[in-house]
């Protein structure tokens, strides 16, 4: 005990003649501080990708801190492929996929053999891809991997898990007129890419009740298939060993029987104006405005996302938030979305919330803000602040192993060069407000732009006695029925 003493005496001394030895070297004002520059450097997508053996890409990482490892498969198909009759299906392989069993074992065999390894398994399909992921201590990823490769290519779906996934979609299906926020997504999906475009074929009690398990294991088994997947594997392994254990594995797969159909692109072209949802019992409504039209890699793109940064982003800092948050005091928060996806065309417009009297009013703020934003450059401060923002949080989209990977697996998926990423910054900081005006000016379009409304029509049409600004200014009103939640017709009143 004594001797433990004496060695803590030292190291406390140790310690604090470090510290005297470098108090020279403390400055007395935290001003005077002086930081290296930090320098970083997109990896290189290059040198983390090879290829197994029936040509499958992987694209991997070695992190070897912690002893565990993560492997993403991601593949293209989704919801488009769903036909109409089976509308749901996508919805309940993703809930019943990793909880329905796979191989020789049932549910339960399953979740206790994964939670004993301390693995963490998914696997979902979205619109137009899919995605699957175990993540694993290194030691037992052999095992874990057997268990996986069965959840890909030989799920269950055991009756009593796939009936409660679909039981589960019911119930939610029940509920879609409680909140109007559903309301709202679900009536601009109409009204942008019209009834028939495969993102509105959404599912029914009807549909639903034709959803069989067959239809879930042929669906994945469709999907997973050697060239339709891309993989990102990070974390504790070499590529050596990496790439024995997924030529073994992964590299079974068959090829696709057939091509998969490409994504259908809308026709459909909104007509201009005003459409109504009646939800008389609430006193506040939605309003959503805008219009279709943006790709990924579009010349003024970066005009475009900036710009609409300082009109409607997220922060408080932005046109719409300052002007009918802070100074008028007529929504919670006010915002404004702008896509550019690889796959479709993406939307633009101005979204709020607001008291029912005084909708009509922050619409027409909207609408002078966006009036604002072609016919006057911004300011030097907002676009300072809005470049600033998107370069120096632009790392922490690459800050883990898995991060990285995910991101170039994830374009090869897409479609998507990786060369975006490369050059992110320096066409960030190359863009001025002069740009930033001559994009709005061209790309956004307020007479064409469609507006939806969700809420208690009549007062919203009645407007505020202190303001001018009604609904019918803004153009022809269209009413909108409200769709029986379970068929999705129409309801009459």
């Amino acid at each position: 005990m004594k001797m433990r003493k004496i060695l803590i005496a030292a190291c406390v001394l140790c310690a604090m003649g470090a510290v005297f030895a470098v108090a020279g070297d403390v400055v007395d004002r935290p001003e005077k501080l002086k930081f290296e520059d930090l320098a970083f450097q997109v990896p290189s997508a290059d040198d983390l990708r090879f290829e197994l053996s029936n040509g499958t890409p992987v694209y991997l990482s070695e992190d070897h801190q912690l002893p565990l490892v993560n492997i993403a498969i991601y593949f293209r198909g989704g919801r488009y492929l769903v036909p109409a009759d089976k509308a749901g299906l996508v919805e309940t392989v993703s809930a019943a996929w990793r909880t329905g069993g796979a191989g020789d074992l049932n549910a339960r065999e399953l979740d206790e053999k994964l939670d004993f390894l301390a693995a963490n398994v998914s696997a979902r399909i979205t619109d137009v891809r899919g995605s699957a992921s175990l993540n694993v201590m290194s030691k037992d990823l052999n095992e874990a991997m057997s268990l996986f490769m069965d959840l890909l290519t030989r799920p269950r779906f055991q009756d009593d898990r796939f009936a409660k996934a679909k039981d589960d979609l019911l119930q939610a299906m029940k509920r879609r007129n409680d909140d109007t926020g559903s309301i709202e997504d679900r009536e601009w999906d109409r009204l942008i890419y019209g009834d028939d475009y495969w993102m509105n074929r959404l599912a029914t009690q009807a549909t639903l009740d034709g959803v069989t398990i067959d239809d879930a294991r042929n669906f994945v088994s469709r999907l997973i298939r050697s060239d339709n997947l891309v993989l990102a594997v990070s974390g504790d392994i070499t590529r050596a060993d990496a790439k024995t254990l997924l030529d073994a594995t992964i590299g079974t797969l068959p090829k696709l029987e057939n091509t998969l159909p490409a994504i259908p692109q809308p026709t459909n072209v909104p007509a201009p104006g005003i459409y109504v949802v009646n939800k008389p019992e609430v006193n506040q409504g939605r309003v959503r405005m805008g219009h279709l039209g943006y790709r990924l890699g579009m010349p003024n793109q970066f005009p475009l996302v900036i710009g609409n940064d300082i009109f409607g982003g997220h922060g408080f800092t932005a046109r719409m938030m300052k002007r009918i948050r802070s100074d008028e005091g007529l929504a919670y928060g006010a915002y404004s979305s702008m896509s550019f996806p690889v796959t479709m065309p993406g939307t633009f417009g101005p979204y709020f919330q607001s008291k029912s009297s005084t909708c009509a009013y922050a619409a027409e703020i909207a609408m002078e803000l966006i009036d604002q934003m072609q016919t006057e450059p911004v300011t030097g401060e907002e676009l300072m602040t809005s470049k600033n923002s998107m370069i120096e949080t632009f790392p922490r989209r690459f800050e883990s192993a898995a991060q990285v990977v995910g991101i170039f697996a994830q374009d090869e998926i897409l479609g998507r060069s990786h060369d975006y990423w490369t050059n992110y910054r320096d066409t960030v900081r190359k863009v001025t407000a002069e740009d930033i005006q001559k994009a709005f000016a061209k790309d956004v379009r307020p007479d064409n732009m469609i507006m939806l409304v969700v809420g208690n029509i009549e007062e919203i049409k009645a407007g505020h006695p202190d303001h001018d600004a009604r609904l019918i200014d803004f153009g022809p009103i269209h009413e909108v029925p409200l769709r029986d939640p379970l068929t999705l017709e129409p309801l009459t009143e």
